[in-house]
């Protein structure tokens, strides 16, 4: 289970559909699947379930940063609005110059990192690997690096959107849509642009490339990140976008690449997390990147999902 990819603290894996004049009305013939298969789906599904409860649904702010100083409290006059309790009005300030980011506590405020207080301390991001996370009563916070741009994510450990979230809702299990792809690992020289909510477009290296058939037609996935020793992380679309599904894509993990086969569980298709707060910085997929045939296998999609 590779649930902690959906940090996005590392490369992604993103895959190309490029067969041609393909049926959109064509889907597999449904499966069924044994009952130790959908035990396992059960435990990842639970798995997907605490990682957001853990890491996503807690969400309560996102806030880009200028140079200099960016002050912090629950004051709405802040450049980080934090919610108003536990916050005190005013409770610091962070200090971008360039990249790096400190922060500077006022006196007479609690915050700690790692359970010890501290005034001023200059902050991990995100993409090192060991993010510096703010403790201040229920709220936690960290910066985190987006292409040019320094910001500080916010989390309320008790935000009601936790007890609140219903659950991912699925497509009936199809075994259909295991499928084993054929595995071409490529020499990294081509790259595709890879763009994000937040409107960067960042060249990506394409890693190799995963064929396979699936309701009759001849597919290929294309990989630009991700280590075939220990899985790939997909994104695609496919028409079911339009009506069933999250309008913005689907992620897939995948296992570790064996004998030159990766299988493709399209049902463990899941939404990232952009689908449940508007404080995720979502990849979304390059524009070659658009199956044309319908997965109707994976997780669905409502407005009303989101936490927010």
């Amino acid at each position: 289970m590779a649930m902690a990819r959906l940090h996005f603290a590392s490369g992604f894996v993103w895959f190309v559909s490029v067969a041609a004049a393909l049926s959109t009305a064509e889907t597999p013939t449904a499966a069924s699947v044994d009952q130790s298969y959908r035990q396992s789906f059960e435990k990842w599904k639970a798995e997907l379930i605490e990682d957001r409860k853990q890491n996503w649904l807690p969400l309560v702010g996102l806030f880009w940063l200028k140079q200099g100083e960016n002050s912090f409290g629950s004051d709405g006059q802040n450049a980080v609005v934090l919610p108003g309790n536990p916050a005190p009005p005013r409770a610091g300030s962070f200090l971008l110059q360039g990249k790096d980011v400190t922060l500077n506590v006022l006196p007479g405020i609690t915050v700690s990192i790692g359970g010890k207080a501290v005034s001023t301390t200059k902050l991990d991001p995100d993409v090192s690997g060991h993010p510096s996370i703010v403790e201040l009563g229920s709220l936690r916070m960290h910066v985190i690096l987006r292409g040019e741009r320094a910001g500080i994510r916010v989390k309320d450990l008790k935000n009601p959107a936790i007890e609140k979230y219903a659950g991912p809702t699925f497509y009936p299990l199809d075994a259909a849509y295991v499928v084993e792809a054929a595995w071409e690992p490529s020499d990294g020289k081509r790259t595709v642009q890879v763009p994000n909510v937040l409107g960067d477009v960042t060249a990506t290296p394409v890693v190799g490339e995963a064929r396979f058939r699936l309701a009759g037609h001849e597919l290929r996935l294309i990989a630009v990140g991700g280590d075939p020793r220990h899985g790939l992380f997909i994104i695609f679309n496919d028409p079911t976008r339009k009506t069933e599904t999250y309008p913005a894509g689907r992620f897939l993990d995948t296992e570790a690449v064996h004998d030159g086969k990766v299988t493709l569980d399209f049902n463990r298709a899941y939404n990232p997390p952009c689908s449940l707060t508007p404080y995720a910085t979502c990849p979304l997929p390059p524009k070659e990147s658009q199956l044309v045939v319908e997965i109707k296998a994976g997780e669905k999609y409502h407005p009303t999902h989101a936490s927010h």
